[in-house]
């Protein structure tokens, strides 16, 4: 056994010996491709081509019957794009922090490990980093499946000049985390309203419902925080417990075990359409009988498939509202962009559909 054992790791070393030479010959295209973008500023995220090159491969994985699915070979390929991007110019991400945030999770799915982070207290910090240009890309969240949309990333978006160019969906697991292996002796919980309000099963069932709630920035900090504090426990990601060396005490325990959180990534420029886009806009109506029936019967009429509608306040001495609005299709498309013009709509970004 140890003999086929040493001959197969052989080969392994072999192949590895292969790919480390095709990746090296990649990263010197790639760097030249960095420097003809670098002439005229050309973004270096094509969230549209890295997404058509895992769709050619996974067919052609497919075709050569292949065990690499399209899962194995995003995942591969992610990395690969990442380390590309980083090459060909290195840029500042800004998030949501701080470090260890489901955010900085999300951010780091496309951007990578090595990526230049700027982790910001507030998400309405982070429109402004891109805005100002201290950062070219900004991760923040805008919905979740459970909770509903997030309003200051929907606010931020009318108020700051910068365009949605991805979005990503990625499922949110909470943990529990404390020193305290009793339950009985936890006196306080720290968590992010969001995650306290997504677990109150598993509070209500272990008898924490009625301890003393303390709400954080977000769920990194409610770690943090219970690595300071002996008799308490924490709701947060696995990532941040290990961050904090918070003993993990028990892993999933949202109530819906089909929790998910959609994220955008923001920056300054306008992607290329891939085929299978959604636009986001800014819509306001007149306040009068059926002027909102008005302005969703001309999205039918050219053939729009309608994916959300949001009312937000205009926070003003009024009651008046605004629409935020989600619907199938790029700029550069013809009806997209009548109907855009025609409504007089801000046009927050078209990018491709991943959720």
């Amino acid at each position: 056994m140890e003999n086929k054992l040493q001959e197969l790791r052989k080969q392994i070393d072999s192949i590895d010996n292969e790919i480390l030479k095709l990746l090296n010959k990649r990263m010197q295209i790639v760097k030249k491709v960095g420097e003809l973008k670098n002439t005229s500023n050309s973004p270096v995220y094509r969230p549209e081509r890295e997404k058509e090159i895992i769709k050619r491969l996974t067919k052609l994985s497919k075709k050569e019957n292949g065990i690499l699915g399209y899962d194995e070979i995003e995942a591969i390929f992610l990395e690969i794009f990442a380390i590309s991007r980083t090459l060909e110019r290195k840029e500042r991400i800004a998030f949501l922090g701080p470090i260890g945030t489901y955010t900085h999770q999300a951010a780091e799915s496309r951007f990578g490990a090595n990526a230049k982070y700027l982790p910001l207290l507030n998400i309405e910090a982070v429109f402004k980093a891109v805005a100002n240009k201290e950062a070219k890309y900004g991760v923040v969240p805008i919905e979740n499946n459970t909770e509903g949309v997030v309003g200051i990333t929907l606010d931020s978006l009318k108020k700051y000049d910068v365009k949605i160019v991805s979005e990503i969906c990625m499922d949110i697991h909470h943990s529990f985390a404390s020193y305290q292996d009793d339950l009985k002796n936890i006196k306080r919980i720290y968590s992010h309203p969001q995650g306290y309000n997504q677990c109150l099963n598993f509070l209500e069932t272990h008898g924490l419902l009625d301890i003393e709630f303390i709400p954080t920035e977000s769920t990194a900090k409610a770690a943090q925080m219970a690595s300071e504090d002996k008799n308490s426990g924490a709701i947060c990601s696995k990532i941040a417990a290990k961050l904090y060396n918070v003993p993990l005490l028990f892993e999933k325990i949202e109530d819906n075990l089909a929790n998910r959180t959609r994220f955008i990534i923001i920056s300054d420029f306008k992607t290329q359409k891939s085929g299978n886009d959604k636009t986001s806009v800014i819509a306001k109506t007149s306040h009068t009988s059926g002027a909102l029936f008005e302005l969703l019967k001309k999205f039918k009429e050219k053939n729009i498939n309608l994916l959300k509608i949001e009312s937000r306040p205009n926070k003003d001495d009024t009651f008046n509202t605004w629409f935020y609005i989600d619907f199938e299709g790029h700029i550069d498309d013809e009806n997209v962009k009548e109907i855009i013009e025609d409504e007089d709509m801000l046009w927050l970004g078209s990018y491709l559909r991943d959720c």
